[in-house]
């Protein structure tokens, strides 16, 4: 298993900003992509953001276009999420993953992918 802790989740109001940390350790492992899935109460995982491991492609769902953006530094292994323009409806769980498929598998793959972390709790209060 390679442990992912994430940090960086709170409370916030709406239209405010979180930027959310994800770190790798123990174990490196070959060009995984990394991302974001979150879950809110009743419903089910849904993907967030995923990033390639150069970079260079980047996947969002719809519902955090434009809003969100992910980003990565391989030196630190660890990937990002800032979150901007916050509304009550991203208040969620938010877990991050890594896997070597492709971020345009993700979707599908939902809970199949092989590393997760423990999850952080972001609360949009309007």
């Amino acid at each position: 298993q390679v442990p992912l802790v994430e940090s960086g989740g709170g409370l916030v109001q709406a239209g405010g900003s979180l930027r959310l940390s994800c770190a790798a350790s123990g174990r490196t492992f070959s060009s995984p992509a990394m991302g974001w899935f979150r879950q809110a109460p009743g419903k089910e995982r849904e993907f967030v953001a995923a990033i390639s491991w150069s970079g260079g492609r980047i996947w969002y769902a719809d519902s955090v276009k434009g809003r969100f953006t992910i980003s990565r530094d391989n030196a630190k292994n660890t990937v990002y999420l800032l979150m901007n323009s916050l509304k009550p409806e991203d208040t969620a769980v938010y877990y991050c993953a890594a896997d070597p498929a492709d971020g345009s598998l993700w979707v599908q793959l939902n809970h199949a992918l092989r590393y997760w972390g423990q999850g952080t709790q972001v609360t949009v209060s309007s």
